[in-house]
């Protein structure tokens, strides 16, 4: 057979169709590349950041296209950096702060590119939580053996005596496991026994993994996240029948995580170290300038300085960074900045809500996001969310089944009116 016949497609079928087969697949590995490497932060800059770049860079040449249902994302995280820029003219020696504003400012975009593809392409969203699990199942999985010291070198994935799994922090680390847990929680209540079957052993290492982190905000938010899922599945159930499965599913989930953590547990290094970090207020939240103290600190600032007191100065003056993302958006990026991102927020949660329960074929994908994201929005209250990359990432996938929602109802009402 001669080579020349490779480059023809099978009889039939035209080359058309064969050269839009290619190009999707490569965009759904190119996304999937780009979210699995959200999960490995060991160093900054990370292959994240470089990857999606290049990434948005190529999409954009390609023609992605920014809708009137994604701009009003991209004009209010627009005013959040031009608030981050006024702050950053009250700093007489910029320093490295330029760069700081930058990485706001790229972060910013792959939540505008993640909400213009999923708007585009809601295919994409399957490959986006696939890739998220296999990323968190694998730094869970790091995390966990190197808390243990299971192998030679393992260390480096642990912080503090805690796994870090392939993050700089396990505060991140532990928040970063959330989505994947609750979206395979999801597929233990709901989907087919054999699909379960599978993601009950992943289920276990990503929790094992916020486990060993010895997060108090990862723990939270994964016990919040949990609750909200339960409680919206079950709400969200057409019969009975299906309300007592998914009861008699959550209680067996909590049962045998409950199990894992009782024989966790019974290591007496685990056992000192959670004990020691399930205590609600630490030493360091209740000190004369611990963290309850800066609060009070740095609201008192920020309503005397309504353009700022410049990106990360909180930090260089009271040795301890905002530790709260409202107090950081008021101090690093000026009255317009928080207006900017209270309103993007709000805006975020109630058009979410909105639609959470319409039956559509993303609603799994918006019940995992938008639960986890009210519990990132809770979280931020007590540790700084700004330079989270699942956090935006988060953001834009919310906005991108906004988006198709309205595309839904848009299409909907077109055909009510041509009947």
């Amino acid at each position: 057979m001669s080579l020349l016949a490779y480059d023809r497609p099978p009889p039939g079928l035209p080359r058309a169709a064969v050269d839009a087969k290619l190009v999707s697949l490569m965009k759904l590995a190119a996304i999937g590349l780009g979210v699995f490497l959200s999960g490995f932060v060991i160093r900054e800059p990370a292959p994240y950041e470089l990857y999606m770049v290049g990434l948005i860079a190529v999409w954009a040449l390609a023609g992605l296209r920014i809708s009137r249902r994604v701009a009003p994302l991209l004009a209010l995280l627009i005013a959040f950096n031009i608030g981050g820029l006024i702050s950053l003219s009250q700093l007489a020696d910029l320093g490295t702060i330029p760069l700081y504003i930058a990485v706001s400012l790229f972060l910013a975009l792959t939540s505008v590119f993640f909400a213009a593809i999923v708007e585009a392409e809601a295919e994409l969203l399957s490959v986006v939580f696939r890739a998220w699990v296999a990323a968190a199942a694998i730094t869970a999985l790091f995390g966990i053996l190197g808390y243990f010291n299971a192998f030679p070198g393992a260390a480096m994935f642990t912080k503090f005596g805690r796994a870090a799994g392939v993050f700089e922090d396990p505060n991140v680390f532990g928040p970063f496991l959330t989505l994947p847990a609750i979206y395979l929680l999801y597929l233990i209540l709901t989907a087919r026994p054999g699909i379960a079957f599978l993601a009950a052993p992943l289920l276990l290492i990503v929790t094992g993994g916020i486990f060993f982190s010895f997060s108090r905000g990862a723990w939270g938010l994964l016990v919040l996240t949990s609750s909200l899922l339960v409680l919206v599945v079950f709400l969200n159930a057409g019969t009975a029948t299906a309300q007592l499965r998914i009861a008699v599913t959550a209680l067996l989930a909590v049962a045998g995580i409950a199990l894992a953590l009782i024989l966790a547990l019974q290591i007496p290094a685990v056992s000192e170290l959670f004990t020691q970090r399930a205590q609600l207020v630490q030493d360091y939240d209740s000190a004369r300038l611990g963290r309850f103290a800066r609060f009070g600190i740095g609201f008192g600032w920020a309503t005397e300085h309504p353009l700022g007191i410049g990106p990360l100065q909180f930090g260089q003056i009271l040795g301890e960074d905002t530790h709260n993302i409202w107090l950081k958006t008021l101090l690093d990026y000026s009255w317009l900045g928080f207006a900017a991102y209270l309103t993007l927020i709000l805006w975020s949660l109630a058009a979410g809500f909105r639609i959470l329960f319409r039956r559509r074929p993303w609603q799994p994908y918006l019940i995992c996001v938008y639960i986890v994201f009210v519990g990132h929005v809770a979280l931020g209250t007590v540790i700084d969310t700004d330079h989270w990359r699942h956090f935006y990432l988060l953001l834009g996938l919310l906005w991108g089944m906004i988006a198709l929602e309205q595309h839904w109802m848009a299409k909907r009402y077109r055909n009510l009116s041509l009947g």
